[in-house]
C-alpha cells in the first residue's frame, strides 16, 4: 500500500512539474549579415601612377606631353574598366583662344542603375603664377599634387575595382577632366574677371552639359583635388556642404571611423570654385570636393607649392594618397 501511494504521489509530482514548464519559444533563424570585403588600397601603386604622369612633363593642352599622357591614361584605364570613353571637345579660353581638350571616362558595371562618379582633373597649370621666384611665373608646372595626385588615386581605385568585383547593383564612372587649370595668369586676373563666366573647369563644364551617356544620372559624385601633399587638411569645403551636405557628412563620418579624423576635420572650409560646381549646378549631381586647404599657407588657402614649380613629385606623400584612397574604396564597397 505504501509503495503504491509513493508511486502515485511521485507521478502526480512529475505531472505537476511538467505543467509548470514554459512552452518552448519557436526559434527564428536570422539571416546572417552580409560581410563586406573592402580591398586593400595600395598607396605605392597610386604613387607610381602619379609619378608616371609627371614623367610626361607638364600636361598643358595642345602640347606633346598632354597628347602622350592622354594616350597613356586611356590605355591604363582601359586595362581596368569595362568601357573607356574619350570625350573630345573644343572650348574657348579666357583670352578667346579656342583649344582642344579630352575628358577620359572609365565605366564600371555599365548596366547598374545606381551610379557614383569619382573624378579629378588630369591637365596641369601652364603658369607657375604663384611661384615666389618671378622668373618662374610663366613656367608650366608638373602639377604632381594639383591634378596628378587625384588621378593617381583614382587609377589605383580602378585597379582595385578590376581585381575585386564591385557590388552588382552599383556602377562607378571615373571621369578625368581636362582643361580645369587653364584660367588666366594671376597678373591678368582682374583684366579677365567676369562673374558671369567661369574660365576654369572647362572640361567639367562640357561634361556636365554633355555627359558620356545620354540622360546620365548619378546618385552622387566625389571630386579629388590636391590629395597627395604631406600633412593635409581636408575640411568640408563650403560649396560641397551647401550643395551636397549629406554626401560630405557621409564621407567624413567614414573617415572618422577609419581613424582619419586629424586630417578630415569637421570644420567648414572656404569656398572653392572647382570641377564640382558645374557638376552640381549643370548636371544636377550632388558632388563634393575633397581638397587640401591650408589656412596658414602663403598661397591663399592652398598648399605652399600650389601653382609653383615646386608642385613636383618630391612633394607627394604616399601616406596621404593611401589615406584618401582607402577612404574611397570603403565608401564605394560599403554603399
Amino acid at each position: 500500500m505504501k509503495k503504491s501511494l509513493i508511486i502515485i504521489v511521485a507521478a502526480l509530482l512529475l505531472a505537476s512539474c511538467g505543467e509548470k514548464q514554459p512552452k518552448e519559444t519557436p526559434t527564428t533563424t536570422e539571416k546572417p549579415k552580409k560581410t563586406v570585403v573592402v580591398p586593400n588600397f595600395n598607396a605605392d601603386s597610386a604613387y607610381q601612377f602619379v609619378a608616371k604622369q609627371t614623367q610626361f612633363g607638364p600636361r598643358v593642352p595642345e602640347t606633346q606631353a598632354h597628347a602622350d599622357c592622354a594616350a597613356w591614361l586611356s590605355a591604363k584605364l582601359g586595362e581596368f574598366a569595362d568601357t573607356v570613353v574619350v570625350q573630345e571637345f573644343r572650348s574657348r579660353l579666357y583670352n578667346g583662344k579656342a583649344v582642344d581638350g579630352k575628358n577620359i571616362i572609365g565605366v564600371f558595371n555599365r548596366e547598374a542603375k545606381k551610379r557614383i562618379v569619382l573624378c579629378a582633373h588630369w591637365d596641369s597649370r601652364p603658369f607657375a603664377d604663384h611661384d615666389p621666384n618671378v622668373a618662374n611665373t610663366h613656367t608650366p608646372i608638373d602639377g604632381a599634387n594639383d591634378g596628378a595626385s587625384g588621378v593617381g588615386v583614382l587609377l589605383e581605385c580602378a585597379r582595385q575595382f578590376h581585381l575585386q568585383a564591385l557590388p552588382e547593383r552599383l556602377g562607378i564612372d571615373i571621369v578625368l577632366f581636362d582643361l580645369e587649370d587653364y584660367g588666366p595668369h594671376q597678373d591678368e586676373a582682374e583684366k579677365y574677371y567676369d562673374d558671369r563666366v567661369n574660365f576654369w573647369a572647362l572640361g567639367s563644364q562640357y561634361w556636365s552639359k554633355n555627359p558620356h551617356v545620354y540622360g546620365y544620372k548619378a546618385y552622387y559624385g566625389i571630386l579629388l583635388d590636391m590629395v597627395g601633399g604631406p600633412n593635409p587638411n581636408f575640411p568640408k569645403e563650403y560649396y560641397s556642404q551647401g550643395y551636397a551636405a549629406w554626401v560630405s557628412n557621409k564621407v567624413w563620418r567614414r573617415a572618422f571611423d577609419l581613424g582619419y579624423r586629424p586630417y578630415f576635420s569637421n570644420e567648414l572650409g572656404t569656398m572653392i570654385s572647382d570641377d564640382h560646381i558645374p557638376m552640381n549646378q549643370i548636371a544636377g549631381i550632388p558632388t563634393i570636393d575633397i581638397i587640401d586647404l591650408q589656412p596658414n599657407s602663403i598661397n591663399q588657402c592652398f598648399p605652399d607649392v600650389w601653382h609653383t614649380v615646386n608642385d613636383n613629385l618630391e612633394n607627394i606623400d604616399r601616406t596621404t594618397l593611401g589615406m584618401v584612397g582607402d577612404l574611397l574604396v570603403h565608401v564605394v564597397y560599403e554603399e
